[in-house]
């Protein structure tokens, strides 16, 4: 039997780290490449790439401008719905609660969320097909190793300064903002929402660990950033005028 599946991509934070972008921009909205386009509209497209028939824009700040910039977005592939951050329920678990309850992402077999601020060339295909090979209630994507972006020292009981290493990469699985839940999980959600300032991450996936649920793994080795600061931000800004990405052909 064929699975129902959505995406909902959370894009309604204030994006206070990418300042002075974001007095102006949402900061999904933010444009970079060679042509200029909002950074919400790679994502979407990559989501359209990969068969996903509708997709949940979660908003917040600056509503108005993600709405009249895509529209019902006939040209994109997929169609699009919109659900506003309501007052007094901030936070990523409960924008994704809010657009349950509200309809904009109706009943379904498995929900891809995905945080609008993050550009990847994931496989969302093989994603799926893993959580349901898996039989799990949640599957979380991770990257393999961090770089820091401060340089470390080791210093002796001297006090004295033994070794420096700049920026060194550290064996971590490290969360790219996406992950696909099923019917347990999504209960779950919907049951968390309510207080202010509920995440996804600081909040739901504890609880479900904690109520015996299933999270599987999925790692990638693509190609991943995290827009999230005026440094990030320069550095896809450049990658993309530098040597467009292949999964971006229309970049």
């Amino acid at each position: 039997m064929k699975r129902t599946v959505q995406a909902a991509i959370l894009c309604g934070g204030r994006g206070e780290r990418l300042r002075p972008l974001t007095d102006y921009f949402q900061k999904a909205m933010v444009p970079v490449g060679p042509k200029k386009l909002p950074l919400l509209a790679y994502v979407i497209k990559i989501m359209a790439r990969h068969g996903v028939p509708k997709v949940a824009l979660l908003t917040g700040y600056r509503s108005d401008d993600i709405e009249q910039y895509f529209g019902d977005s006939a040209e994109s592939g997929v169609e699009l719905t919109y659900s506003r951050d309501r007052r007094g329920r901030s936070g990523s678990l409960n924008a994704v609660a809010g657009a349950m309850e509200n309809g904009v992402i109706s009943k379904c077999d498995e929900l891809l969320i995905y945080y609008g601020d993050v550009l990847t060339d994931l496989d969302i295909t093989s994603l799926l097909t893993a959580h349901r090979r898996k039989r799990a209630d949640a599957t979380l994507v991770l990257a393999r190793g961090y770089a820091l972006p401060v340089g470390t020292a080791r210093v002796s009981g001297a006090g004295l300064v033994t070794r420096f290493q700049e920026k060194p990469r550290l064996d971590l699985s490290v969360t790219t903002g996406c992950m696909v839940v099923g019917p347990k999980a999504m209960s779950l959600i919907r049951r968390l929402a309510g207080a202010e300032n509920t995440d996804l991450m600081a909040h739901f996936l504890p609880k479900l660990l904690d109520g015996g649920g299933k999270i599987a793994a999925f790692y990638t080795e693509d190609e991943w950033f995290d827009v999230g600061t005026l440094a990030s931000f320069e550095r896809l800004d450049a990658a993309l005028g530098q040597s467009p990405r292949s999964f971006l052909p229309w970049a």
